[in-house]
């Protein structure tokens, strides 16, 4: 297995790698991406073969300078309100966890955007992943690195455990930062609309374009019409059956022994359900955030997800985020892991 740490080096070599065809997982501020040269068809046929992913759900072509973005979406088909708004955003979360659906360049293949006009295209907030971008051949579609409809991966290792040999190579870059992919926004239409949650709340972005933002839920939406990433109804699911359960209704569901696992927000519900059911320990529980911190809440989401699994856990009763900044993302993840 080839993983090594981040450093000039193991870069230009991966760099190398997707320049010649092949495959190289890499860290950015989210989780990790499955890295492949946006341009060469046969590498992006190799991304959707190694993960099992159905090539209807797009990918998101990331890249590391703003002058790289006309050479994978056509902007000359953007009206100058839409050019406008582009540019408020860049300016403010590129590089980031933001994602903007744009008219795509003729280059950049129809495999990679499962057909569509457009392109989802992100500038990664990571200096390993911009340094490996630009050595290679300036745009790289990278999806989650991990199995299609798996949790996905915030440390090399859990690349190494879901893809193993299948990928020429897996940088190790530590804990991602943000712990969930970035927020998919789609600036195209009459209406702005988040197509995915994620990194960047949608109140950051309100405050930036001054318009209300909608989100399109992809759950209703055929496979054939999904716009981004992540809008399956079922995704990001552990091995572990999951449910999913507010404050008040979390406390009262007792401990079934040792085949199920809690996953608390924070201490205040997770200590109100060890007095509720008088229990003291002896049980699978995780805290996302002692102090209920967002931010802290979503960087622990797919690591203690991993680790709950790692337990052998059959049942997991997951506590819902407070639904407003990146804890849209939070519940976005648990409900569409749920079954």
């Amino acid at each position: 297995m080839n993983v090594l740490p981040v450093s000039q080096e193991s870069i230009q070599k991966g760099a190398k790698i997707i320049k010649s065809g092949g495959l190289v997982a890499f860290p950015t501020e989210t989780v990790y991406g499955l890295g492949a040269d946006a341009f060469n068809p046969m590498a992006l046929a190799k991304v959707f073969e190694v993960k099992g992913r159905p090539r209807f759900d797009p990918l998101i072509v990331h890249i590391a300078a703003i002058e790289t973005l006309e050479k994978v979406a056509d902007l000359s088909r953007l009206s100058d309100d839409t050019r406008k708004k582009l540019f408020l955003l860049a300016q403010k979360f590129w590089p980031g966890p933001l994602s903007i659906i744009l008219p795509k360049n003729e280059k950049i293949p129809d495999l990679a955007t499962a057909g569509l006009s457009t392109a989802a295209i992100r500038f990664p907030d990571n200096e390993a992943a911009q340094k490996l971008i630009a050595l290679s051949t300036g745009a790289v579609a990278a999806p989650s690195a991990n199995p299609f409809g798996a949790l996905s991966p915030t440390k090399a290792e859990h690349v190494r455990q879901g893809l193993g040999e299948k990928v020429d190579l897996i940088l190790d870059g530590g804990a991602a930062r943000i712990g969930v992919e970035s927020t998919v926004l789609d600036i195209s239409g009459e209406s702005i609309k988040i197509l995915r949650p994620g990194g960047t709340p949608r109140e950051a972005i309100e405050e930036i374009l001054q318009v209300s933002v909608d989100r399109e839920h992809g759950a209703d939406k055929s496979e054939y019409e999904l716009l981004s990433p992540g809008m399956l109804k079922s995704h990001y699911a552990p091995h572990a059956s999951l449910s999913v359960h507010t404050d008040k209704e979390i406390v009262q569901i007792p401990n079934e022994g040792s085949s199920c696992a809690f996953l608390f927000f924070d201490d205040k519900t997770k200590d109100e359900w060890f007095i509720k059911q008088n229990q003291k320990n002896a049980l699978i529980f995780k805290v996302l955030s002692k102090t209920g911190n967002l931010t802290e809440a979503a960087s622990n989401l797919f690591e203690m997800l991993h680790e709950i699994d790692e337990s052998g856990a059959e049942k997991i009763f997951a506590q819902e985020a407070p639904n407003h900044g990146i804890g849209e993302a939070i519940n976005d993840r648990l409900r569409r892991g749920a079954n």
